[in-house]
């Protein structure tokens, strides 16, 4: 074995002297710069425990000189050194030639312990065995989307994409092997002894990005060893907060949202169902400590605490998870939180089933939330009833499932993950292996000698297993996912930036593929903005992509096997779900509660203690209102609006009718105004009917002025209907008519401007035909048409959504006023808006004619009377809004009758006077004198 003479490590990193029998003096000795970190990480990467001084040469040699004498030259030293010790599924891949060839890399099979006991060998890694068939199915994912996208017209034209594809076995040495070997070329692995046709075949194309990183801790080493190249890594499965780190980890890319996102969705669900006593079990690495953080952050404020929190080690799990059941069986928490692997949930759930504990609610983090092997343990489904957890987000991927049961080794006669999965599920061989497979794999296929050779009429069509199910794709969508986005990038590098010029029309792309560079391509990919095949826009924030995941719920079957029901989603911070088809730890659909404090009697509501827990409180009474008819109540239940609390806080009963009646005060008052404007405005109409024939009455139409003051009779005759117990048909009426009462009254006057604008326009010389079209006829039409338009406007709203007696529950007390609700706002809006449109159109008409050349001009008294009822009004509305029950319609009544009063005053007390008290001024010779 080579021995290390000497290796001297500056931590400046000026300059590195590296010695050793074995190579050239002159290639050590060399100035070698870099950060320490990426050696070290790379170190751990390819070293692991326990790979020796040489494989720690080799190291340096990758991560260093290659950088400064070139990737090929490192990587065929790592060869020499290495190939010999790594086991032969490390040499095994899928590939597939085309312009662009992408990498990828699965854990396919199981990982085997290395043979090393004494430290007297170098040590040695055997061979990889037990094929898994989800990873089998994420590599054809991703072949299946990279067939999908060559077929696709539209994305990269004329540019075919081919794959490479690794085993990693879930070694981490493995996994950088085989990335550095990619990224190098072929000729660089240890495939390059393979034989010179298969050689050709596969030819020597270093991949430009990578699919892979199946964990977090796989994912961060690759992506520090890949980092000096900036060779972009997409990883489909490792969802660490720390990779998120653009700083240690700028060419890294995921399809998987961060655990930052699902420990955020478990706080909204324990804040959603006032959960404010939890416990929790976690992993005792960065995925439960750094999720527990978060979960904690998220919920301060919102009256959660922790009740406690375990921590499982894989090295010490039934001892761990003993402890952890003994803890949830002691603790008076009944909502426990776990972040943890599905293999430390099934040792955890089997103790508790030691123990008989069956009652507590489940939070699932997404790493067993969908665990097949957790849900068909009959051991553990008393335990696990009702498991509340977020899940990866699953999607259908068209086509997937009859491409994967159309796949058979005849027609892929290279693919040896194929055949291998093949022998494994009909227990034969597919025949005669083809000149690409491997010399070991050969041997490996020979030995077999007790698998007969296959009929040929195998089929993956009836077979149900991991492999086959697409039922939910979940990790396998992130791979689909991730072949897409490498390929967006691909095609907006490729892409010509200036489609207009001619050399460039014919063409999608601007220079030849083999020519891209992988810190290119990692430009591309943080900018990529696309819609998938399923509809949803795909895009990096950073290394990640906008969280989405699937919530989960474990239901009992009536064989006694649980069932995954999906019941909501998570969209980023939005948490939509479905309660009503929850079934949760206790069989029933009531939510279960997880307190600190002990119950509260009836009457009360918890309330915390200052300096204490949040979730820890004392009880006081509910306010008035308000009731709490049950212990341990977290917050009191307002009564039903027609009801109101006791005094003990504990029933409702009913609150008493008020209303604006006859009887009381306001209403006397109200009642007593509104008949004295009645009596006034019948006195009014008895005076003008005497002096018919005198010049006042006349000058001022006659006909008119009687119809404006029954129109004012009507107005204050209307203010008694809103007196009084609503009923249904006088909510109907008193509406109806208030709106046609005033716009009579406002028609009429209306009418009379124009009557004498047209009278003084009619004076000028060829004119005198204007007065034909303002006769009495004309008039007495445009009141009616005027009027017709409310009297069709009350009908429509009164026909299809007229006032209904309805109790004012909004105001509080025992007493609850009873109105005339508006239950629709548009037709009183209509009513009073088309009121507010005449008296401005009158308003604008009298003022323009208010100096008109007459000694009595109607139009001034107009102008006045029109400004006192758009003033009413306008005081109105704020008055009516912010008044209280009854009050509000005695507001309503007071704008009605000081409208009504000031029309009469305004119009009708000048002529009055004159008739009564100035006799000697109604003339006609006084009237037409300027």
């Amino acid at each position: 074995m080579p021995q290390l003479t000497s290796v001297f490590l500056d931590t400046n990193w000026h300059s590195k002297a590296i010695t050793s029998p074995s190579l050239p003096s002159t290639f050590f000795t060399h100035p070698i710069e870099g950060p320490f970190e990426e050696v070290n990480l790379i170190f751990e990467a390819l070293v692991g425990h326990r790979m020796g001084q040489v494989l720690t040469l080799s190291l340096l040699l990758v991560g260093l000189v290659g950088r400064q004498l070139g990737l090929r030259v490192g990587l065929q030293v790592v060869q020499t050194l290495t190939c010999s010790r790594w086991g032969t599924p490390n040499n095994q891949g899928l590939f597939q030639d085309g312009n662009v060839v992408i990498g990828g890399l699965f854990n396919l099979h199981y990982q085997t312990p290395v043979i090393d006991h004494d430290f007297t060998q170098l040590p040695h890694y055997t061979s990889c065995t037990g094929l898994e068939h989800l990873p089998l199915q994420y590599i054809y994912a991703m072949v299946f989307a990279l067939e999908e996208i060559n077929q696709n017209p539209t994305l990269l034209p004329g540019i075919s994409l081919g794959y490479h594809i690794r085993d990693s076995c879930a070694l981490h040495p493995w996994a950088t092997q085989a990335a550095l070997s990619l990224v190098g070329g072929d000729s660089n692995s240890c495939n390059s002894a393979a034989p010179p046709e298969i050689r050709e075949r596969r030819g020597d194309r270093p991949v430009p990005l990578i699919i892979g990183g199946a964990s977090s801790i796989t994912a961060q080493i690759l992506s520090r060893a890949l980092g000096p190249l900036s060779v972009p890594l997409m990883s489909y499965q490792s969802s660490c907060p720390c990779l998120s780190d653009r700083r240690q980890f700028p060419n890294f890319f995921r399809t998987i949202p961060s655990d930052i996102y699902q420990a955020r969705a478990m706080a909204q669900l324990a804040v959603r169902f006032n959960w404010t006593w939890i416990g929790a079990v976690i992993a005792n690495n960065d995925y439960g400590h750094v999720a527990i953080k978060v979960f904690q952050e998220e919920t301060q404020g919102a009256g959660v605490c922790l009740a406690f929190v375990e921590t499982l080690q894989r090295e010490k799990i039934v001892s761990g998870a003993r402890r952890a059941a003994l803890t949830i069986q002691a603790s008076t928490a009944r909502v426990i939180l776990i972040f943890t692997w599905y293999t430390d949930v099934r040792e955890l759930f089997l103790q508790l089933a030691k123990i008989n504990v069956t009652d507590r609610q489940f939070l699932a983090s997404e790493a067993w939330s969908t665990s097949g092997d957790l849900l068909q343990n009959l051991a553990t489904s008393k335990v696990a009833n009702g498991v509340l957890g977020v899940a990866i987000r699953s999607s259908a991927i068209p086509g997937f499932g009859n491409y994967l049961r159309s796949l058979n080794p005849s027609r892929r006669l290279d693919d040896e993950f194929l055949r291998e999965f093949w022998e494994k599920e009909f227990l034969c061989s597919p025949g005669a292996l083809h000149a690409s497979s491997s010399p070991t794999r050969a041997n490996g296929l020979l030995q077999k000698v007790s698998l007969p050779i296959c009929r040929g009429t195998e089929s993956l069509e009836t077979v149900q297993n991991l492999f086959t199910d697409i039922s939910q794709l979940r990790v396998t969508y992130n791979v689909y996912l991730a072949v897409y986005a490498a390929a967006h990038a691909l095609h907006s590098l490729l892409s010509c930036p200036n489609t207009d010029s001619p050399l460039r029309n014919n063409s999608s792309t601007c220079y030849f593929p083999k020519h891209i560079k992988p810190i290119e391509l990692l430009q591309q990919l943080e900018n990529i903005n696309f819609t998938t095949p399923q509809g949803e826009m795909f895009y990096f924030q950073g290394a990640d992509i906008p969280a989405k995941y699937d919530l989960v719920n474990w239901q009992t079957t009536p064989e006694g096997l649980l069932k995954l029901v999906l019941i909501g989603r998570v969209d980023g911070f939005n948490l939509h779900l479905n309660e009503s088809v929850i079934q949760w730890s206790t069989g029933s659909s009531q939510v279960p509660t997880s307190v600190c404090s002990e119950s509260c009697p009836p009457g009360t509501r918890m309330a915390n203690r200052k300096g204490e827990p949040v979730c820890c409180f004392d009880c006081i009474l509910c306010a008035e209102g308000e009731i709490s008819n049950k212990s341990a109540s977290h917050h009191c239940e307002r009564c039903p609006p027609e009801f109101w609390s006791n005094a003990n806080r504990t029933a409702c009963i009913s609150r008493q009718l008020d209303f604006l009646s006859f009887n009381e005060t306001l209403g006397i008052t109200l009642t007593t105004v509104a008949v004295s404007g009645t009596m006034v405005t019948t006195a009014v109409f008895v005076v003008f009917l005497y002096y018919l024939q005198t010049p006042v009455v006349r000058a001022n139409n006659s006909e008119l002025s009687f119809l404006l003051l029954l129109s004012l009779k009507l107005c204050f005759l209307c203010s008694l209907v809103f007196i009084g117990r609503p009923s249904f048909w006088s909510c109907r009426f008193q509406q109806a008519a208030f709106g046609i009462s005033f716009v009579l009254c406002v028609s009429c006057l209306q009418v009379k401007t124009i009557v004498v604008l047209a009278a003084f326009r009619s004076a000028r010389p060829g004119a005198e035909a204007l007065m034909k079209w303002f006769g009495p006829g004309q008039q007495r039409g445009s009141v009616f048409l005027f009027t017709c338009v409310q009297i069709f406007i009350c009908i429509i709203w009164l026909s299809l959504n007229p006032p209904v007696p309805q109790p004012n529950l909004a105001v509080p007390g025992l007493k609850v006023t009873l109105e005339c609700a508006m239950t629709s706002v548009v037709g009183f809006s209509l009513v009073l808006g088309y009121i507010g449109l005449l008296a401005c159109t009158c308003l604008i008409l009298a003022f323009l004619a208010r100096k008109l050349p007459d000694n009595f001009n109607e139009a001034k008294l107009i102008t006045f009377s029109m400004l006192i009822f758009c003033a009413v009004w306008v005081a109105f509305v704020p008055a009516y809004v912010s008044s209280p029950g009854k009050y509000a319609v005695a507001v309503e009544i007071f704008a009605i009758l000081a409208s009504s009063y000031g029309l009469l005053f305004c119009i009708f007390a000048p002529k009055c006077f004159i008739i009564l008290l100035r006799p000697e001024k109604n003339t006609k010779k006084h009237l037409m004198a300027r």
